[in-house]
């Protein structure tokens, strides 16, 4: 059976999209379009490629996250330089590696832009602080920027969803005007972009099936604010979780795997492998719960 699948952010917590990317292929579920939002959008990316879950889990079992992590040569010499970047270039990471392993993934299969796709497979979501505008690619592109969405390379699309703010440099987007858009994190406007597929009828072509890297709305906690700390975080997360929040309250909660992952920081990239198998498992046994009761 084909359906459409969408992803949702949380760093290096998506190991758990690999188990539920096993169960799905156990009940015989196709992936027909995908869309995804930061670490959600490199997963559907590498499934729009091409690559099935056993090549996402090779990649990923080979690979160093430490290795995403390129700040500035010069910070080795001068560490105290780094905050010189962050506040001047807005991020330590300068996530060229991030965009250069991406890419040399997808030129395994002869993928490089969105022409190499078939049409409407792959959307991404990106945030764009200079517009304050929440950005689909490749579907915004000639309209906002006036670029051809078809020679856009989907490396640098998934590199942009994926800049963490403060973490990561943002990259900066020309378009009709003399001033370069700053373009982020799609998670910081978007991170579960479960509407994505929504034709204009507000009706879906196919069954869309969300995965969120979290547990239900209705069991999340009460934050406890008691410092500007506290604050900044809570209005951080807030941001992110606003826009989706109101959709799925909306829509039917029986299309999302929630998959709890409490307790794992997004962008430790130090995480062990007994953490990266514990999040396949969780991402495993959440999915066989909740295909033993969805409707489709």
């Amino acid at each position: 059976m084909k359906i459409d699948g969408v992803f949702s952010g949380g760093g290096v917590k998506a190991y758990a999209f690999l188990g539920v990317l096993e169960v799905l292929n156990k009940h015989e579920l196709k992936l027909e379009r995908v869309a995804g939002t930061s670490a959600g959008a490199i997963v559907a990316s590498f499934l729009a490629a091409g690559f099935n879950v056993k090549d996402i889990q090779e990649k990923l079992d080979q690979l160093d996250l430490k290795a995403f992590q390129d700040p500035p040569l010069v910070t080795r010499w001068l560490p105290f330089s780094k905050w010189f970047f962050l506040y001047f270039q807005l991020g330590i990471n300068k996530g060229d590696k991030l965009e250069s392993w991406l890419y040399n993934q997808f030129a395994e299969k002869g993928i490089y832009t969105f022409n190499d796709l078939p049409k409407g497979y792959l959307k991404v979501v990106v945030s764009d602080l200079t517009l304050g505008k929440l950005v689909v690619i490749p579907d915004d592109l000639e309209r906002i920027y006036g670029l051809n969405p078809l020679h856009f390379p989907i490396s640098k699309a998934v590199r942009m969803s994926a800049g963490f703010p403060y973490f990561f440099m943002p990259k900066q987007l020309p378009g009709k005007s003399k001033t370069k858009s700053i373009m982020v994190d799609g998670g910081l406007l978007s991170n579960f972009p479960l509407w994505i597929f929504d034709n204009q009828r507000g009706n879906k072509d196919r069954p869309v099936l969300g995965v969120k890297l979290s547990d239900s709305i209705e069991k999340m906690e009460p934050r406890r604010i008691r410092n500007a700390l506290d604050m900044f975080q809570a209005l951080f997360s807030t941001m992110k979780l606003a826009h989706d929040s109101r959709y799925i309250s909306k829509s039917q909660k029986k299309n999302i795997i929630f998959v709890p992952v409490e307790g794992i920081e997004a962008m430790n990239f130090s995480i062990s492998n007994e953490t990266k198998e514990s999040l396949v498992r969780k991402g495993r046994e959440m999915a066989d719960v909740f295909l033993k009761r969805w409707p489709k």
